[in-house]
Parts: C-alpha cells; structure tokens; sequence
C-alpha cells in the first residue's frame, strides 16, 4: 500500500537546506495546460495545475511563510467515493501561516494535522475510527491495516466527508512531483514553520517500536453510520490500532515526532514506518485545535488525553450513534451499560456528558481518597 523509492541519487543535504536562499525561479508545465514558477518552494510561488484544479500561492513576507490554497492535489487520485470512503472531492479555502524563523523547543506537542503539503493538501496521520470493547478497552486505527477498510487511495490518502483530500501517510505522487533526483524530497511545511521531508531511500530509521506482548478486550465492535463489525483485538501487536507502538528513544535515527537534526538545520521526516507522519511537533506552535492526544488505556475506560484525564468527549461521540446529544441505554456498552442507572443522575433514561463527567470526577476523588 505505500510505495517504496528505490535509489534515484546521491545525498546533497546542503543543496537542499539552503532555505532562505531563494534561488532563480522555473517554469515547469503539467502536460501543456498549466504551469507554475517557483524557486525551491522555501520562498514564494504559485502553483496552479488546470488538469486537477490545484490553486495554491505562497507568499513570504514580513517574517511569514503564507499559504492560501484550495487543497486540491496537483496530482491524480484514485477514484472517490470507493469502498471504504464514500465521500467526494471538493475544493477547500484554507489559510495557513508558517513562521519563518521556527524555534525549536525540544518538548513534543501533539497536533492532529501536524503541517501541509507544498500543493496545499494537509497531512493528517492519525484516524477517527474506534473499536470498543465491552470489558471497558477502547483502541484507535490506524490508516494502515487489514481489518478495517478506509478506502486509502494509492498516495495514502482518502476523503474527509467535508471533501477535504489529506495524506495519511508518504503521499506517492507528490513525491514524484517535486524529486529533483536527490534522495531527500522536500514536500511540505509543519505548523511550526520546520521543513518537511520524505527519503526515498528510507535512510532515516523511525524510533517506533511494536509493544510487547498481546492485547486484551473481549466483545469488541467497531461501528460507523453506514455499518458495524465484531472486531478480535486479542493476539500481538501488529500495528493495526496505535497502541501498538511505543517509541524508544535511540532505536533508531528519528527522534519522537519523527525529526532529525541534519547539518545543523531541524527537519521532519515522512517514514514508510509509523508513525508515518509525526503526530507532534518540537517547535513552538500555536494551536487551534484541542489540547492532548487522543491516546488509548488499554483495561481502562475509555480513552485518556495527555494529561490522563478520561476524554469524555471522544468516547461520546462514538457511541452517540444518532448524533441527538444524549446516549440512550442500547447505544452504550460496557461499564456505561453495566452502571446505567447510576450514571443517569436525572433519571430521564439517557446519560449527558455532564452526568458521565460527574461520576468520573465522584470516582476520581474517591480513588484519591483511598490512597491518602
């Protein structure tokens, strides 16, 4: 499913990290009906592409790297909607801005679209999809396995139902779009202003390993509007949810959001091994979205942020099937079902966020109390 690049050139990593050297502007054509100039993409350009729609203008000004674009991909696509992704296509209007002068801090911020292809098609690694267990265990997809079918398309990609086409992984035309023979291809640019890099030789190691040991759950079932599956969670780590990797530092070249200190000069790496692309940034940026990873507490209930609090939020909105606000008691499973009653303070035969929450925080403060 993701390409492998044999070798197409010898390493020039000065050639390639002369950023804020803008050198004399090109003028390439995509088969005769558009084209667009541009200097090395560390510097302003337009790139348009009639044959997809594509419409991205960069302009750096003022200490800033902006990026207006219609996050159309300068590049074919497979077919969508497909099995597995039912959705379509479509023009987006996105703005993005990128300090020129990142500032690297050394402290892993998670971020769940962490940057932005050179077309404008933003990265996006991790997924929404869940499997619960009724014994209380939640895990996360990943894009890249054998049980649940996304409809990834040739470039590791797929549709959001808002339209937006993202990469998941090492995105296979825009690779080839913008080699320029050596083995490091510059491909985008990280919410915090640092470069973004695939090696099509693989020359650069993820630091991620395969946990040890199996997993445990018991009547696990991962549901969608459209359908619901019984999903086996037991045996190894296998890399099919994303607890099943750990990063261990100086397994390999990567360190735990997949960059690399190359000539003095910070950059981010694409790998054909998770996590793929980084979910967290070592730069300072200024987020938008919600604050922790939606990380996963294997034998826990539910799901756990950063910080460790129980993401409420997350496990709501999946088993709130019929997106009405409120879980009845056929739509929980698990430990909401097993304590129903007790959890639906009001009595009115659903159960809030504000009533789970309630018990949480009941429970939390017990369990400290205990241990006093």
């Amino acid at each position: 499913m993701r390409k492998t690049y044999g070798s197409l050139g010898i390493v020039m990593i000065s050639f390639l990290l002369s950023c804020n050297s803008p050198k004399e502007a090109k003028t390439h054509s995509h088969n005769g009906q558009s084209s667009h100039a541009h200097n090395d993409y560390f510097g302003s350009y337009d790139l348009v592409d009639d044959n997809y729609g594509t419409n991205t203008k960069v302009t750096v000004t003022a200490g800033k790297r902006v990026m207006i674009t219609n996050a159309l991909p300068n590049h074919g696509t497979g077919n969508f909607p497909r099995k597995g992704n039912p959705n379509t296509i479509s023009a987006q209007k996105r703005t993005y801005t990128f300090p020129m002068s990142p500032k690297y801090t050394g402290k892993a911020q998670w971020i769940r679209e962490p940057g932005v292809a050179l077309n404008g098609v933003k990265f996006e690694p991790g997924t929404a999809e869940v499997v619960v267990c009724d014994t209380g265990e939640n895990y996360r997809v990943e894009a890249f396995q054998d049980v649940i079918n996304l409809g990834l398309d040739f470039n590791n990609a797929h549709v959001q139902p808002t339209g937006a086409y993202h990469y998941h992984g090492s995105p296979t035309a825009l690779i080839e779009n913008f080699d320029t023979g050596e083995d490091l291809v510059h491909i985008g640019f990280a919410h915090d202003g640092f470069p973004i890099y695939f090696s099509k030789k693989g020359t650069y190691k993820s630091s991620y390993n395969a946990v040890e040991g199996n997993r445990k759950g018991e009547d696990c079932t991962y549901e969608n509007p459209m359908h619901s599956m019984d999903v086996s969670v037991g045996g190894h780590h296998d890399g099919t949810f994303t607890s099943d990797f750990e990063y261990v530092a100086g397994s390999g070249d990567l360190d735990e959001c997949n960059g690399i200190t190359i000539d003095g000069e910070y950059m981010y790496l694409v790998t054909d091994t998770f996590p793929y692309v980084s979910r967290c940034l070592m730069g300072e940026v200024a987020q938008k979205e919600r604050q922790g990873p939606p990380r996963q507490q294997q034998g826990g209930r539910g799901e756990r942020s950063q910080d460790g609090q129980m993401n409420v939020t997350q496990l709501f909105e999946h088993m709130d099937t019929n997106k009405d606000g409120q879980l009845s008691k056929q739509e929980v499973k698990g430990p909401l079902s097993n304590n129903f009653s007790e959890i639906d303070i009001n009595d009115d035969g659903f159960l809030s966020k504000e009533e789970i929450e309630k018990v949480l925080k009941s429970n939390k403060r017990g369990s400290q109390n205990g241990r006093q």
